[in-house]
């Protein structure tokens, strides 16, 4: 089986894929709190109980692939393959077989997880297309109609935003984020609830408007990451919302690049 990584700011979700099969199939996903400080052995055993929880154990696991945006946890997260899966883990990093060009000035400034995201909606949806990633920071990746990755921007997440807000202003408490009923509220909770929700849906469609008149085409708009079913919905131009899109991607550039991995030695 194959494990794939994708290691957030704020969450790292796992997805266990059987490879046994004529196409691989998903058996089984999570979505973590990413804790920057954890040790080896609290990620492992963490990992062990969610295999086990499904039915698994990590002697079923062959194969780890990792995207990660977060470098202080990487080195521990190699301990954790060594010490628990007795695997060399492959990483999303300059010189991995990607099968797509990077049009930007410095590709190895380009995060793993945006790299992934293009790769997945390009092989499943093809091209021009636009992933909006919807994490702590929201991303916008473009690629052409060749597969080719141009570009794209980001922004501070909703949550982000919402922080902000609730430090800076003495007087607003938190509040859930989420749709209200209406744009005009009638109390503090859904001002704050409105200003958030409608105000991020013009942050996104207004850089996704310039987007498509920079491209001067109509791209297929992708949104995925933990906030997307909630942010999407009401966007002009988002058309797709895909869930699985990144750990699908993981899964790609897995194949790609598939070798004989050598196991660790046990320690």
């Amino acid at each position: 089986m194959l494990l794939a990584l994708d290691v957030g700011n704020t969450n790292t979700v796992l997805g266990l894929y059987k490879l046994d099969g004529e196409k691989p199939e998903l058996a089984a996903h999570w979505r973590v709190t990413t804790h920057h400080h954890q040790t080896s052995d609290e990620y492992g055993v963490l990992f062990v109980n969610l295999f086990e929880m499904n039915g698994f154990t990590h002697g079923n696991v062959h194969h780890i692939i990792i995207s990660s945006v977060v470098p202080p946890v990487e080195s521990t997260l190699r301990d954790v393959c060594a010490k628990y899966f007795n695997v060399q883990p492959l990483f999303v990093e300059p010189g991995i077989k990607t099968g797509m060009p990077v049009l930007v000035d410095n590709p190895a400034e380009l995060g793993a997880d945006r790299l992934v995201n293009a790769i997945a909606a390009f092989e499943r949806y093809g091209g021009p297309c636009v992933v909006v990633d919807f994490g702590t920071a929201t991303t916008f990746d473009v690629v052409s109609a060749k597969g080719e990755y141009l570009g794209g921007a980001i922004a501070p997440g909703i949550g982000i935003s919402a922080d902000a807000l609730f430090a800076r202003a003495a007087r607003l408490g938190r509040v859930d984020i989420k749709r209200p009923a209406k744009v005009i509220g009638t109390n503090t909770v859904t001002h704050i609830q409105s200003g958030l929700y409608y105000g991020y849906i013009g942050l996104v469609d207004g850089i996704l408007a310039r987007i498509i008149e920079e491209l001067g085409a109509e791209p297929l708009v992708i949104a995925t990451g933990g906030l997307a079913r909630q942010i999407s919905g009401d966007s002009r131009y988002i058309k797709e919302i895909d869930d699985m899109l990144t750990l699908d991607g993981l899964l790609i550039l897995f194949e790609r690049n598939r070798v004989a991995r050598p196991r660790s030695r046990p320690r």
